[in-house]
């Protein structure tokens, strides 16, 4: 793990081709313990368009489901347009991501991640080959965010069109 700030952590790890998986829900929650914040978000994206974060019970049995659904939804075998293009073989890596995504939000409540009993944060590798995958954190300053929401609420309401 690498960190900028109190408010950031970056991790990378090696997973396996089409369905390598890690969970992360400790490394996260030890990022809002460092870091001091009470109450907020943290977002944690994974960079690249074949990876996904999702949360999902972190088990053999939830994660087999979740790949066996993902191979329903989007079959490694299909014919894919991506695929004809570039020829590398991960159109069904590219669908699957765009389907669970690449980022997610938590929030945070009295310095602790909000997530169900059987709830963890789990970062995927969908690619047809293996990957190393980075994920970043980060707990955004809700002093900043408050700033801004407040500068959004001074602009000028839009009244009806001129007639």
């Amino acid at each position: 793990m690498s960190h900028n700030s109190k408010r950031t952590a970056q991790w990378r790890h090696h997973l396996k081709a089409e369905f390598g998986y890690r969970d992360l829900t400790d490394d996260v929650a030890e990022l809002v313990t460092r870091s001091g914040v009470t109450d907020g978000i943290v977002v944690v994206p994974v960079t690249g368009s074949t990876g996904a974060i999702t949360t999902v019970e972190f088990e053999p049995g939830a994660l087999k489901d979740l790949r066996d659904a993902l191979e329903r939804i989007a079959p490694i075998g299909e014919h894919y347009a991506h695929n004809a293009r570039w020829g590398d073989g991960n159109g069904f890596s590219h669908v699957r991501s765009a389907l669970l995504k690449t980022s997610l939000s938590v929030p945070v409540v009295d310095g602790k991640l909000v997530l169900g009993t059987w709830q963890q944060i789990v970062v995927l590798n969908l690619d047809n080959r293996e990957r190393e995958r980075e994920v970043v954190a980060v707990l955004p300053d809700p002093v900043q965010l408050h700033a801004s929401n407040m500068g959004e609420a001074r602009q000028e309401p839009r009244g009806p069109p001129a007639g």
